[in-house]
């Protein structure tokens, strides 16, 4: 498990936003400014002492006024703001780790998606609304006992003296909801992956007809969470109640102290004098005093979750590959080797181990029979296997495929497709190929007719391809690998489901992006194979 401070690292900030923070501490001179003014009114008004004019004391009201409303939004905003930052570079940084190491952890998709998605979510309350609200109710107390203290160092004294009971009660409500808020996030992440396979597997579903059991699967699911959600929920009620208990009771020991002195009734000799301008103040003031660690409690549940998120993120991150940004190859190798490379399936299958040696550039073959493990090879050099023993080498220097991630265009038998234009879904991450490149490119595959048909690049699809055949599918993966630019080509049947003239116009336009790029496929087709510069046999 990783400890505090590599977690506060990894994931969570190490200090709030200090811009928030501030405006905090400025709410609280403007509660000052307010109950100043309010104070010497009411004095005022019951022929008491005062502290200066009314007018001076109005203007303290509506300035207090204006600068705790300035204040209060400030703070807020500036937090979110940085919350919106620190959750999008998570995100950021989540999405690049899984899209490399997505099928290396054995993990459902939809677990995968509730930790890209969900858990920055379920961080931003503790970065928005925990960190700047604990530093607040650090120092904001203080702040007003100091600002009190020239009043009546007595109330200010029985402020200070009153925040032991919410360390206690605070302490007590955040060690039995840290158990609590870790196990709900758990049989969240449980449900998630759950609910997403089962909706990708629905047609095998129906088709054995285990409805009812799957039904009861999601059912034990949800019930789980449920029963979670409910115990972290009682935990953050009773805890913000016990706080607003102890609150009250120092607020009213205060007003207590405060009434007993005026009349003259205190069981024991007077401390300090006090006027009923002095007492006002002070009895304004204590509220804002328990304020700051009240809104701490109602923010507790906030941090639970958040730490909770971050501790799932930094399990699932120690398993990824973290390879630096500068672990990355500046320039494509002038040649790949696979050195008694060996991979391992979950079942036990085992592949290899392999040895060969492909220049760049090149066409290159892996050949076998179906289940020799052409396509696994394939994704062990893309990093979206690990490679169980051996060595993938780069110009004689052993690397991680990792280091590849940028030189690597893919294309496989599955394309996966987006809702949106052809040119979105040929170069998602953009392109050097200008819109005629494109069209003159989707002509040499073969889909002229196809594009023509369908108002040309800007044809809208869906993320199912509706309408276009197996064979348009797969060119159209070909299509976004070339336009891709990238050096690295790895193709898994580049000319699977495609008829005798359309596989002839691949393999033309292979053979001539080889003389430039490091092209290795995996093919069953004896045409690709004499076309190629070397073959590797695989049993």
């Amino acid at each position: 498990m990783p400890s505090d401070a590599h977690r506060r690292h990894t994931t969570l900030p190490g200090r709030p936003h200090m811009a928030a923070v501030g405006w905090r501490l400025a709410d609280v001179f403007g509660a000052a400014m307010f109950a100043t003014g309010l104070a010497n009114c009411i004095s005022a008004v019951a022929g008491s002492s005062i502290w200066f004019g009314i007018g001076t004391a109005v203007m303290l009201i509506a300035g207090g006024g204006f600068l705790r409303a300035v204040a209060q939004f400030s703070a807020r905003y500036s937090a979110q703001k940085a919350a919106t930052s620190h959750k999008g570079q998570l995100r950021t940084r989540l999405h690049q780790m899984l899209l490399v190491s997505g099928t290396r952890r054995n993990r459902l998709i939809g677990e995968d998606v509730r930790l890209a998605i969900d858990n920055p979510e379920a961080i931003e309350g503790h970065v928005a609304r925990y960190l700047p609200i604990r530093a607040a109710a650090t120092l904001s107390p203080l702040l007003v006992a100091v600002l009190v203290a020239p009043a009546s160092w007595v109330a200010a004294a029985i402020m200070l003296a009153t925040l032991l009971p919410f360390a206690l009660g605070m302490a007590l409500a955040g060690f039995a909801a840290r158990k609590e808020s870790d196990a709900q996030l758990a049989a969240l992440t449980r449900m998630s992956g759950l609910f997403v396979d089962r909706v990708q597997n629905l047609p095998s579903i129906l088709a054995f007809g285990v409805e009812e059991r799957i039904g009861r699967h999601l059912g034990t699911a949800t019930k789980e969470v449920a029963d979670r959600t409910v115990h972290v929920l009682r935990i953050a009620f009773a805890s913000s109640a016990i706080m607003e208990f102890f609150a009250a009771l120092s607020v009213a020991l205060i007003a207590v102290y405060a009434g007993f002195s005026l009349l003259g009734l205190l069981p024991f000799r007077a401390p300090e004098q006090l006027g009923l301008a002095e007492a006002f103040f002070a009895l304004v003031m204590a509220p804002e005093f328990y304020l700051p660690i009240r809104r701490l409690a109602t923010a507790y549940h906030e941090k639970q979750q958040g730490e909770s998120a971050a501790l799932r993120i930094d399990e699932e991150v120690g398993q990824m590959d973290q390879a630096d940004n500068s672990a990355q190859l500046e320039t494509m190798p002038k040649q790949l080797e696979l050195r008694k490379v060996a991979l391992r399936y979950p079942d036990g299958q085992r592949i290899g181990p392999v040895d060969c040696l492909w220049p760049s550039p090149g066409l290159h073959i892996l050949h076998g029979p179906t289940g020799s493990g052409k396509s696994s090879l394939l994704k062990a050099i893309a990093g979206l296997m690990p490679i169980n023993q051996g060595e993938l080498v780069a110009d004689g220097t052993a690397i991680n495929p990792a280091a590849l991630t940028g030189k690597v265009a893919w294309a496989g038998q599955t394309v996966a497709l987006f809702r949106g234009d052809l040119r979105i879904n040929i170069a998602p991450c953009g392109t050097e190929y200008s819109d005629e490149a494109l069209l003159a490119l989707a002509a040499r595959l073969g889909l002229d007719s196809m594009f023509g048909e369908r108002n040309g690049l800007d044809a809208i699809i869906d993320h199912r391809g509706s309408g276009l055949s197996g064979g348009e599918r797969r060119r159209l993966g070909l299509m976004r690998a070339i336009a891709s630019g990238r050096p690295l080509l790895l193709l898994d049947e580049p000319t699977a489901d495609l008829d005798d003239v359309a596989a002839r116009a691949v393999i033309d336009l292979l053979s001539e992006e080889a003389q430039s790029r490091l092209v290795i496929a995996a093919t069953h087709d004896a045409r690709l194979v004499t076309a190629s510069h070397s073959v590797l046999e695989l049993q």
